[in-house]
């Protein structure tokens, strides 16, 4: 069982492997060629940074196409994590470039005051707890008391209701996790979660690799 991360230049790869081999991943890969990405037993898209960069960087190292192939053609799980979330909707305020598309909705920068909240600081960045909206497996026994590690400055608007999986409190709702069965992103870091970052690789895991011990 090979869990492969997307190596494109805009992702926190090395702890998010460090956590995936904590969690009990058997193997796990940097892929950065489409060979790499279509061999994968599954997939995590990290993110940091632009989302028009990186699009631009997905395209240029030409992983696009392969990306598309895995997820839509072999149904292969894929995890997104944080920007590498956001790219899975049709796109974002923060540039031109369409996203991959394959969850419908857009990105848009967090609101710096609202109703409740007359001053917000933007980027959201800290620790702040998940509030489940649609079950999901990912999301199994967790606690109002849970907390994940966000660094964000835009936010996931999903055109279908039943995509948004969780939401987390900053001034308004903001998404933190989408998806659909094994195609699912979350805004938040889980490897720089700590605890409650590894049970949600472990959850993870379980669900594209059962034989793996939670």
């Amino acid at each position: 069982m090979v869990i492969g991360i997307i190596d494109y230049g805009m992702g926190n790869n090395g702890s998010i492997r460090n956590m995936l081999r904590k969690a009990g991943a058997e193997e796990v890969v940097l892929a950065t060629t489409a060979a790499d990405i279509l061999s994968a037993s599954a997939l995590i898209l990290p993110g940091v940074g632009h989302f028009g960069r990186a699009m631009e960087e997905l395209h240029t190292r030409d992983l696009v196409q392969p990306l598309c192939a895995a997820v839509q053609e072999k149904n292969t799980p894929l995890l997104g994590i944080c920007l590498g979330m956001q790219l899975l909707l049709e796109g974002s305020a923060e540039g031109d470039s369409e996203g991959l598309g394959w969850l419908r909705g857009r990105c848009h920068r967090i609101p710096a005051a609202t109703v409740e909240s007359p001053t917000l600081k933007v980027p959201h960045m800290g620790w702040n707890q998940v509030r489940i909206t649609q079950p999901h497996p990912l999301f199994a026994d967790t606690l109002p008391e849970h907390r994940y590690y966000f660094v964000h400055s835009y936010h996931a608007v999903c055109a279908d209701a039943a995509e948004q999986l969780a939401t987390t409190p900053y001034g308004i709702d903001l998404t933190a996790a989408i998806g659909r069965a094994q195609l699912l992103g979350v805004q938040f870091h889980p490897e720089k979660s700590h605890r409650y970052g590894l049970t949600l690789f472990q959850r993870w895991l379980s669900l594209v690799t059962p034989q793996v011990t939670r």
